[in-house]
């Protein structure tokens, strides 16, 4: 393995992520009325105002670009565009399109997300992803965010994270739509691949060539007991399905899960093949896999072998298997972007060494020939952290949930040094950059 250059390419991007639904504040979908139902882990918490993005994204904004970034990922919130199954919200819609342009304005390329988890409240009884006419409601959803991306230089994200949304909302019955059923988990899993190239088809007829991919979430596995041949098994089944099996389908057209007594499926989909611009990926830690002899025949837990401390939400840092994973989805041929990675740091002391271990893990698998064109920082603010609430703090910038004031943490300084200087410094070699940290010129779903 050659050594790995500690310098960024001038192409090469740094920007940072959000979700509609984490930050905007005011949507009322299925999450929303999960938390209603006292689904999350404190049952009082709720969304709400979340951090209010929606009316200060032009202060976001300039949050970004002030850390260096070029790109900014949000989403789109399906809720606020069809709030009713068929009533499409034009001021919605034109909202959306006033903040893509206003990216532009601030010299951040848009990352759009056209699903983050989330649906409009009627989706699931009227047209659960379980069932063929899901195609259908994403289709007219789709045309309709087609006109919101003409003329941009956007990269896009059909589905976030489809895997995390599967497992918790369909094997779980963690996150909406709260159901645990296998058969349901493959029949809806068949359905967003076939969505995703819906997907690719309606921006295309609008757009013409589209940067089109996913971003999906990527564990490193270990077995919990290194000696025992079932744990060590359940790696070998589970990281081809829960890493790849997505991936796969949309370079393929096949799609392939086994997972015996939990769920499999195999089935082509040859509308999906090459389907992607992009490969996307979030990571952000390792799970340790034991077997149990009841269903679902799995337990994860998360370790700490290396003694570097577990991140506040409890996850274990492993930048090795962020680099494994990079080489993993070479095998793919496209360019990769990490549209997440981060961490849960609520005290800000933790995330510059973080950030600096990660991108070194990008360098060397760049100079291995894997194609890194983009890091994405999770997230730029603190914000709604699904069945977590309000307890974990991913944000480069630490937000008071009281008053909303965004405070900039010492990952700032360290993200603006490495992005503006494209030299992959030690966080303590940052500190004397001239860098400002003023802001003045985030198994379980939990991103």
């Amino acid at each position: 393995m050659r050594t790995a250059p500690l310098t960024f390419p001038a192409s090469f991007t740094f920007g940072v992520a959000t979700s509609a639904y984490q930050v905007e504040g005011g949507i009322e979908n299925d999450w929303s009325d999960w938390e209603r139902r006292g689904k999350l882990k404190e049952p009082h918490v709720r969304c709400g105002r979340a951090v209010d993005h929606w009316h200060r994204y032009e202060e976001d904004y300039a949050l970004a670009k002030a850390v260096g970034a070029t790109a900014f990922r949000l989403s789109l919130e399906w809720a606020r565009i069809e709030p009713e199954r068929g009533r499409f919200d034009g001021q919605a819609l034109e909202g959306y399109r006033e903040r893509l342009l206003r990216l532009g304005a601030h010299g951040l390329r848009p990352v759009v997300t056209l699903h983050h988890f989330t649906h409009p409240t009627w989706f699931h009884a009227a047209t659960p992803w379980h069932l063929p006419e899901s195609l259908e409601a994403f289709r007219q959803y789709v045309r309709r965010c087609a006109p919101l991306l003409e003329g941009l230089d956007a990269l896009v994200i059909s589905f976030n994270e489809p895997m995390v949304l599967l497992l918790g909302g369909y094997l779980q019955g963690l996150m909406p739509p709260g159901i645990t059923d296998g058969a349901k988990t493959m029949a809806a899993l068949g359905n967003l691949v076939r969505a995703h190239a819906i997907a690719r088809e309606e921006l295309g007829q609008r757009l013409g060539r589209v940067e089109l991919g996913i971003s999906q979430n990527m564990l490193s596995f270990a077995p919990d007991r290194w000696w025992h041949p079932l744990d060590r098994s359940l790696v070998r089944l589970a990281a081809p399905a829960y890493n790849h099996a997505f991936h796969e389908a949309l370079s393929t057209g096949h799609l392939r899960v086994f997972m015996p007594g939990v769920a499999s499926t195999d089935v082509r989909i040859p509308e999906a093949r090459d389907s992607v611009e992009f490969v996307g990926v979030n990571y952000y830690t390792r799970a340790h896999l034991r077997f149990m002899p009841r269903p679902p025949f799995m337990d994860f837990k998360y370790r700490d072998p290396q003694q570097r401390g577990l991140t506040d939400i409890g996850w274990e840092q492993r930048p090795e298997g962020f680099g494994q994973l990079l080489q993993e989805v070479k095998r793919y041929g496209k360019p990769v972007w990490v549209t997440e990675n981060g961490i849960d740091d609520r005290q800000g002391t933790v995330r510059p060494e973080y950030i600096h271990a990660h991108l070194k893990q990008v360098l060397e698998a760049r100079a291995t020939g894997v194609d890194v064109q983009g890091y994405l920082y999770w997230s730029l603010l603190d914000n709604f952290e699904w069945l977590e609430g309000w307890g974990p703090r991913f944000g480069l910038y630490h937000v008071d949930f009281d008053t909303l004031e965004r405070r900039p943490t010492p990952a700032c300084d360290y993200f603006r040094a490495v992005a503006t200087g494209r030299v992959l410094v030690p966080p303590s070699g940052a500190s004397g950059s001239g860098a400002s940290s003023s802001g003045d010129a985030q198994p379980s779903a939990a991103r």
